[in-house]
Parts: structure tokens; sequence; C-alpha cells
């Protein structure tokens, strides 16, 4: 893994963070891709670099083709390689699935926006790259794309159409390129700050007994990079147990 560039959509906090992290831990250079968290960003980019690898920290909206496509070239000239690109991006309204009116037009755009074209136009950008370096694509999505659940019917669509583009995208990009998705549950990030009452009723109810920490997705993240040289098009559920 040493020598090698990782890209990160929303890399500067959350499970994001830990990705990057733990990659660097590995003797990986990281890219950090954030919209509005810059100080976060920063912050992790530090984090990075005590560990002995090189850091990025790039602004771009992945909703935005051109901004997307010019990030690409950034990483590429910095490192001079792009080796791997984990697709952490992601964004919600909350509206309750009863509340069909509230589930406004310009709801679906910003989600579908983020959580399925920004990843697709990721992986396009990226892809000339990948395959020169025999590279990986891990997408973030959830188990809401797979129960139907989660904090919008927008967002449950979303991650099923991101499931749906993963399996899509390891054909097209086979065979020097391997796509794969992890679909968390809930995760303790500050997406679910101040739910606390949420959270317990959710611990009680899965089979090991708690909800996920940002370290819990970054371990199976890492291991379908460096140890699953013989899976693609799959998503693997990081919950558990809780969707079984």
């Amino acid at each position: 893994m040493k020598n090698k560039t990782a890209l990160i959509t929303g890399g500067g906090t959350g499970i994001g963070r830990a990705i990057a992290l733990l990659l660097a831990k590995e003797g990986v250079n990281i890219a950090i891709n954030y919209s509005r968290s810059e100080e976060d960003a920063i912050k992790t980019c530090q984090e990075i670099e005590k560990l002995g690898v090189r850091s990025l920290y790039y602004k771009a909206d992945v909703s935005k083709d051109e901004e997307v496509r010019a990030m690409v070239d950034k990483v590429v000239t910095e490192f001079g390689t792009l080796d791997i690109l984990v697709n952490n991006a992601g964004m919600t309204h909350f509206v309750e699935h009863s509340d069909l009116e509230g589930m406004k037009d310009e709801y679906w755009d910003d989600i579908f926006g983020v959580n399925v074209k920004g990843m697709f136009f990721c992986c396009r950008a990226a892809a000339a790259e990948l395959k020169k370096s025999k590279g990986c694509v891990i997408n973030i999505t959830s188990i809401a794309g797979l129960t139907g659940l989660g904090s919008s019917i927008a967002y449950s669509a979303s991650k099923a159409a991101a499931t749906s583009v993963t399996k899509s995208l390891a054909r097209v990009l086979a065979p020097e390129v391997r796509v794969n998705a992890v679909a968390p549950g809930i995760v303790q990030t500050r997406w679910v700050e101040g739910k606390d009452e949420h959270i317990t009723r959710l611990a009680a109810g899965t089979p090991l007994g708690r909800v996920a920490e940002p370290e819990d997705i970054a371990e199976v993240v890492y291991a379908l990079i460096a140890q699953a040289g013989f899976v693609t098009g799959q998503t693997i559920v990081v919950d558990g147990g809780n969707f079984i």
C-alpha cells in the first residue's frame, strides 16, 4: 500500500476521516475532498502528515462535473498517480417518509446530485488513472438503499441507485479496476448528533448491541482495498447484524 494515492470525498469528518487515517497508517498518500468543512479537512490533513505520508485538501462540489474533473487533475498532478477512490461524500434532507408533500422536488435534486451523480462523476473523472494503476473504487452507500428506511424516501432511493451504479461500473471498469460498495447502518457521526434516543433504540435491536463507530466502517473499506483482490461489484453491509 505504500506510496499509493487515495482520493476520499467528504474525507475531513466521520467515516471519511476514519478511512483516511487508516489508509495513511498503511503508507497511502491521501487527498481529502470537502465542500464546506474546510477546517475539518485541514485538521485531518495535519493528522495524516504526522503519520509520515503526504496529504492534500481540495474544495469541490462533487455534484458539479467540472469541479470533479479539476480535482482529479490536481490530485494526479500533485501525487503522480491515483490508485484508490473512496466516494464517501453524501447528503440528505430529513423528511418523514409519511410526509409525501414534504419531500420537495429540490430535495430530490440535492440528494441525487451528490449521492448518485457525484459518485458517478468522480468515478468517470478518475477512470483513466485508476485503469493505469489497476486501482479500486469503494462507494459508501447505506442499508437505507436495501431497506427503504432512512432519513427520507429520496435518500433511501439514492442509496439504492448508488448500489446499482456500483454494479454497472464494476462491469465497465473491469478487469483493471475493482468497484465495490460498503453499506453502513447507523454510525456514530455528527449526522446523528442529538438523536440519542434513536441511537439507543437501534443499538438495542442490533445483535452486537451497539451502533457502529466510523472506524468499524473504515476496517471493512480497508479490507476491500487491500485484501479482496477477487471481489468486485459487491455491497458489503456493516450494521452489526441489524439487517439480516
